[in-house]
């Protein structure tokens, strides 16, 4: 494990909001980047690391998606949650624009801009659960319930069955 000298700006939130959590640093080496990965190196489970996906609705805009390592998103299910027709995946190339964040970096916490985020309701389950940092090699575990209500996030079904 890497240690980290400065915070980042998601825990700088987290701090200020008073939310408990504790990084969890990791150097994939040589390693392709996975969530499946990092969950490896961090000795927890695939079902309570998420990622953070971005989508854009073809009427609401951009919105935030964070569902489990081990899922995938359903998009009918995200157009449903954001009130929308249909949903796409942000591209790549326009999430650092967007969120702040580079991809395998993207956290729900402290994005440029407060999109609405949703999260997949297995996340309810755990007592606490992994999101990304802010940047790759660091994940923060927190708990949801707070995590959530300090995003105005809400719980809803998002991954395939």
């Amino acid at each position: 494990m890497q240690k980290r000298e400065s915070k980042t700006n998601a825990m700088r939130q987290l701090d200020t909001a008073g939310i408990a959590y504790t990084p969890l640093y990791y150097d994939l080496g040589d390693r392709v980047f996975s969530g499946e990965a990092v969950c490896e190196l961090l000795g927890v489970s695939a079902d309570e690391s998420f990622k953070t996906l971005c989508a854009r609705g073809e009427r609401n805009g951009v919105a935030v998606f964070v569902i489990p390592v081990s899922g995938e998103l359903d998009l009918k299910k995200a157009a449903a949650a954001m009130g929308d027709k249909g949903v796409a995946l942000v591209p790549v190339k326009e999430l650092k624009d967007l969120t702040g964040y580079e991809r395998g970096g993207v956290s729900p916490i402290g994005m440029k801009k407060a999109y609405p985020t949703f999260f997949d309701e297995t996340a309810q389950l755990f007592d606490y659960i992994e999101v990304s940092g802010g940047v790759k090699g660091c994940s923060l575990r927190v708990e949801p319930e707070p995590l959530a209500a300090f995003l105005c996030a809400v719980f809803v079904p998002l991954t395939m069955e």
